[in-house]
């Protein structure tokens, strides 16, 4: 589906039962209360330190800001991270 426009993607999803994040390529995440935060369809880590995580998208960046990051688990297109998550922002290319 990488080659059809996204206006045709919206319409297929609402017209089908695709998820949104397969047929569009976005990720999925998933936090679990402040403790996790689990990421797929991510495109590669920019920056990580003890309190930020930078994840590059395929439609910009996603960083995420707490204290005491551990990655848990990671894949190249998954990622887990443990610790205190106390914000997290989608930044525009």
């Amino acid at each position: 589906m990488q080659k059809w426009p996204n206006s045709f993607k919206k319409w297929f999803v609402n017209h089908t039962d695709m998820p949104a994040d397969v047929v569009m390529d976005l990720p999925r995440i998933t936090i679990i209360g402040q403790l996790h935060i689990y990421i797929e369809n991510h495109k590669g880590v920019l920056a990580f330190s003890n309190n930020e995580l930078r994840l590059s998208l395929k439609h910009g960046h996603l960083q995420i800001k707490g204290d005491n990051f551990v990655l848990k688990n990671i894949l190249p297109e998954e990622i887990l991270l443990e610790g205190l998550i106390k914000q997290v922002f989608f930044i525009d290319e």
